[in-house]
């Protein structure tokens, strides 16, 4: 196992790949550094000099400015790194498009919906369209848990705070996003939960769900009825027996729709797990199938490499919006921009937001950008996609799930148990996350500084995915987790 590794040949600095102890002599290529002070694993150690002001380079990109001299050897962090963003940039077009390989076909054992959609779970799913009506969900997801059997996987209730005393864009968010869910292919049935009196209610939801099968869907008011659990159960059984009659099929990977998110990163995420999860991709995209990438904050600082990557000058102008957009959305309350690296982050070895966006963004490959999407929209176009959401672990996740995302890919160097409405693959960035936290992480890509090249950990990533997709439960739906938030940016009445 090597010591450090140097990411491009144009960096300053390396990375630490076990801790390193002050005075080491470290050999990375044709040159020797000894270590000035304790290098702790995922940080960066100087591999020259670097002057107070100065940039320190990593991925071949500036993460940001020495605050100070730094010597060769010393430990570089937020002791002595500074931010090089500002806020609102101008940026101009300059495409580096590369061309899609194409790849054999695979397939899967999906289910086929009736409007010709694939999920990979056939599940019955409960959706409030309130708060008040939470307690209700879960006891009905309980108590429904007998009607499972045959190709009917799981019946999950998903509780939310939101469908009344919300205006403007909370209130959009809301009702734009439980529509989606209700329409996701993951769910063979589905019975919308209303209350009857919220801002939310049933027949608002309808014109944003716009036309749905009425057997996959059902809908039950609970003030109109007097027992609602009674009702709700008559319901649920009809959606039961109508989910049954699915059963898996091979079908085209080409049809995957794959979400990417990372959280809880450090300093070895953008070195194993993103750079895997971004040659998934690559090789996901050749056999004609669809990723989502999200979390827009964390682009800041590497936004350019995407903007030069989109397929047309409209979908530069669409990035650069959905960039701008949140920016402003910071400034509007009164939020630093680039103050972004949690404490976990930082513990982890990630200095800056340009440190922690050009890891970040490794997720995306190196294939073109196809689309642009909206909080809540269903993506459309085949290939990558950027998607506008925060990034909080929970809302993005719901967030790619709800623009179409069968599955989230999602990797961590610190690990969380956290799920989404969706299989949600744990993808670790270091093997001792793995081994410590075997019941949380799903795959192990720290072994691309062990024993692993990235493209083989890739085909592994694929072949697992495709279990996945074929009823391969991970490691949260083993634990019985599902997770779902919705972005809320406004006041609460």
């Amino acid at each position: 196992m090597q010591d450090v590794i140097k990411i491009n040949q144009e960096d300053n600095v390396a990375v630490a790949l076990r801790p390193i102890a002050k005075g080491e002599t470290l050999g990375i290529g044709d040159m020797e550094v000894t270590t000035l002070e304790e290098i702790p694993q995922g940080h960066k150690v100087a591999l020259k000099s670097v002057k107070a002001g100065e940039e320190v380079v990593k991925y071949g990109f500036r993460i940001g400015f020495a605050k100070e001299d730094i010597e060769t050897g010393q430990w570089v962090h937020v002791h002595n790194l500074k931010t090089g963003l500002g806020d609102l940039l101008t940026y101009h077009y300059e495409p580096a498009c590369p061309p899609t390989a194409s790849g054999e076909h695979r397939t899967f054992q999906g289910f086929r919906r009736t409007d010709g959609r694939v999920g990979v779970r056939n599940e019955l799913w409960i959706i409030p369209t309130v708060g008040c009506v939470n307690s209700i969900a879960k006891s009905l997801e309980r108590e429904a848990r007998g009607l499972l059997g045959g190709s009917l996987e799981e019946v999950v209730a998903f509780p939310h705070p939101y469908g009344c005393s919300q205006m403007g864009d909370d209130q959009e968010n809301t009702r734009t996003l439980l529509a989606d869910m209700i329409r996701h292919p993951n769910a063979g049935g589905v019975l919308v939960l209303g209350l009857g009196c919220e801002n939310s209610n049933i027949p608002v939801l309808k014109e944003y769900i716009g036309e749905y099968d009425p057997q996959r869907v059902r809908f039950l008011q609970c003030q109109d009825v007097e027992d609602e659990q009674e009702a709700a159960m008559e319901l649920l059984e009809e959606l039961a027996a109508y989910a049954k009659g699915f059963s898996r099929e091979p079908i085209d990977a080409a049809e995957l729709v794959i979400g990417m998110k990372c959280g809880g990163s450090d300093g070895l995420s953008g070195i194993t797990a993103n750079p895997t999860v971004g040659a998934f991709s690559d090789l996901l995209i050749s056999k004609g199938g669809t990723t989502i990438l999200t979390e827009v904050p964390e682009m800041f600082g590497a936004e350019t490499i995407l903007m030069n990557r989109c397929d047309s000058k409209e979908l530069f102008d669409k990035t650069v919006r959905l960039i701008n957009d949140f920016k402003n959305y910071f400034t509007s309350h009164n939020q630093t921009i680039y103050e972004n690296p949690s404490p976990g982050n930082k513990k982890g070895g990630i200095s800056t937001l340009e440190d922690k966006s050009l890891g970040c963004t490794q997720k995306s490959g190196s294939a073109p950008v196809k689309g642009v999407l909206a909080y809540g929209e269903p993506v459309k176009v085949k290939g990558l996609n950027l998607l506008s959401a925060p990034g909080n672990d929970l809302v993005a996740s719901t967030a790619l799930a709800v623009s179409g995302a069968q599955i989230v890919l999602f990797t961590t160097g610190r690990g969380t148990p956290f799920a989404s409405p969706v299989p949600t693959v744990k993808i670790s960035s270091n093997s001792a996350l793995a081994e410590k936290k075997n019941n949380w992480i799903d795959f192990n890509a720290g072994r691309m500084v062990e024993d692993k090249t990235k493209e083989q950990l890739a085909e592994e990533l694929f072949d697992y995915v495709l279990e996945v997709a074929s009823g391969r439960k991970v490691k949260a739906e083993e634990a019985g987790f599902h997770d779902m938030a919705i972005f809320k940016q406004g006041v609460t009445l």
